[in-house]
């Protein structure tokens, strides 16, 4: 497959506001594809060499950016970089040069320079991958130069996530959108959405529906639901177990050991390897007496001497590249495992609660570790039980309870009432804060407006239609200098005009739009219908809004697509009236 015909699907695609007509032009370019194009495809439309999990770092500034089509296009660089900021794209700069591409690469020959530009490192890294892009760019026509700058700098945005791929997956194999549940079931077992097509393509949809989780490759996590009360739980579940929630961040921890040198992968909520950042934990894991396993954990900073674990925003400082030994002594880890995903070759997500849980402490049993921990759980059949446990647990300093369903199998990728969060309740009547996604700001009046920055639009997600929908404009809960800062996030993911996947009344565009990937910690005090807002809007019925929103943070631990969902919304504004 050449590649100037990725770029014309590309190019395509951009310009189409519907997601089924999206789509359908997917679904058309990854059937010409072989098993190994298709692979790439998925991966390069979302702007990633790579899974999430193995990551894609170019390190390219925008500065050397600029340098290497300067040099292309026979320009000034600061000619280069006015237009870049009249144009608000340095790719649409690119796209409108002239020059002779020297040759007609395939999709395979871009894939392995892009991945040569990425393995440079070391002396004299940067000039030599000023050259090789250089080189890259010269051989293509300016719309395929135009896709590979906007991927190397990290702004491809066709769009759509790779929900609407899997959709696209479906269409091109049987031309609607049957296949979805069985293609999705596979990506949330092996969260790699390469190899999900590429074994599509090569083995067929009888190979998809026999996927299984691979150590070393994230399984999607899977999550929990939300009701107000224990006794509402109790009337949802019955008996049931109950585990502490703790104020980490969530780890999905890979132990190898069959391959000599045991390997040990720490993968984030969204997916992410953080495994170099956690040689404390791994130092311990490797003890268990395992051939092979993936769990699940909560890794939080403790007070040694006060036995105390500290706050979210300390335990968020251990997640850092750089200074690691130092932050192993400032922010020391507990890590709780609580679920326990594949062990010895066996896969272990179809066993019920009590069947991992088992299978969990027998490997724990001589582990005498006082950093890694299997998390306690309690029976509890009674809204009282519930309640005491509770109650418990918040005077513990701790954020609530987790409460599970003891016969239920693990759901990757899945929100459902088999887990149900039970957290205090702060001030206000809604029972938990809500991850939204800012989608856009507005310019600041009176003392703000020296920030540039006075109220930003945020939104939910709508995972049917792979899309974000309004649900607040927010101004208050941050100080001057986070204004400042946000700002500056914001600005770093500026786009030029409102995203296809946002869906926005007009009456309340921003005046600045951002690509939306920021996702922020958000407290209301209620829900409320709105005639304005998006989230959750019909022909027929009214959206959702929050009414008092502020920040209470932000959650670099989840992407965009793990942010709350309309359908989420919908249900704790039903909820605020079971009060």
């Amino acid at each position: 497959m050449k590649f100037n015909v990725v770029s014309d699907y590309f190019d395509r695609i951009e310009k189409t506001s519907s997601r089924l007509g999206m789509t359908e032009l997917l679904a058309e370019l990854l059937k010409q594809a072989t098993p190994q194009e298709a692979s790439i495809l998925c991966n390069l439309s979302l702007g990633q060499l790579n899974p999430p999990h193995i990551g894609t770092q170019f390190n390219i500034a925008t500065a050397v950016m600029i340098k290497v089509i300067a040099d292309l296009l026979q320009e000034p660089q600061a000619s280069i970089q006015e237009r870049a900021k009249t144009l608000g794209d340095l790719g649409l700069v690119v796209q409108e040069g002239e020059w002779l591409a020297s040759a007609e690469l395939t999709l395979s020959q871009v894939y392995e320079a892009l991945q040569k530009v990425e393995a440079i490192s070391g002396t004299g890294s940067q000039e030599e991958k000023i050259k090789q892009l250089r080189e890259l760019l010269a051989q293509l026509d300016p719309i395929s130069a135009k896709f590979v700058v906007r991927i190397i700098i990290g702004k491809l945005r066709l769009g759509f996530s790779d929900m609407t791929l899997i959709d696209a997956l479906s269409w091109m194999e049987v031309g609607n959108k049957s296949l979805r549940a069985s293609l999705e079931n596979a990506y949330n077992v092996c969260a790699d959405i390469g190899l999900i097509a590429y074994t599509l393509k090569a083995d067929g949809i009888t190979a998809i529906a026999a996927m299984h989780a691979h150590v070393g490759i994230p399984i999607r996590p899977a999550a929990a639901e939300r009701l107000p009360t224990a006794r509402a739980i109790i009337e949802k579940l019955g008996h049931c177990i109950a585990q502490p929630k703790l104020d980490g961040f969530r780890l999905q921890i890979h132990i190898d050991k069959t391959h000599g040198k045991p390997k040990v992968n720490f993968f984030s909520r969204n997916l992410q390897d953080m495994s170099a950042m956690f040689p404390d934990l791994v130092a311990e894991l490797v003890k268990l007496d395992v051939k092979d396993m993936i769990c699940e954990g909560e890794a939080i900073v403790y007070d040694a001497h006060t036995g105390t674990f500290l706050p979210f925003q300390e335990t968020v400082k251990r997640k850092r590249k750089h200074g690691i030994e130092q932050a192993m002594e400032d922010f020391p880890l507990q890590v709780y495992i609580f679920d326990l995903l594949y062990l010895n070759g066996q896969e272990l997500i179809t066993k019920t609660h009590e069947q991992r849980r088992a299978a969990l402490l027998k490997v724990f049993e001589h582990n005498k570790s006082d950093v890694v921990k299997v998390i306690e759980e309690k029976e509890v059949s009674t809204p009282q039980e519930l309640e005491t446990y509770f109650t418990h647990n918040i005077a513990a300093g701790l954020e609530g309870l987790v409460v599970k369903r003891p016969d239920s199998v693990y759901t990757p990728g899945t929100r459902n009432f088999n887990w149900i969060k039970l957290k205090r309740q702060e001030e206000g009547h809604l029972e938990d804060t809500l991850d939204c996604v800012i989608l856009g700001y507005y310019a600041g009046e009176g003392k703000r407006a020296s920030f540039g920055i006075g109220a930003f639009l945020v939104g939910v997600y709508n995972h049917e239609e792979d899309r974000f929908e309004t649900v607040a404009k927010i101004g208050t809960g941050l100080k001057d200098k986070d204004w400042i800062a946000l700002k500056t996030m914001c600005d770093a993911r500026a786009v030029t005009g409102k995203p296809k996947n946002v869906v926005c009344a007009k009456d309340l565009y921003p005046d600045v739009w951002v690509a939306p990937e920021i996702v922020v910690q958000i407290r209301a005090d209620e829900i409320t219908l709105s005639p304005v807002h998006a989230a959750g809007k019909t022909e027929t019925k009214l959206g959702y809004a929050l009414r008092f929103p502020r920040i209470m943070g932000y959650r670099e631990d989840k992407g965009p697509e793990e942010a709350t969902t309309n359908k989420e919304v919908a249900r704790l504004y039903e909820d605020q009236f079971l009060k």
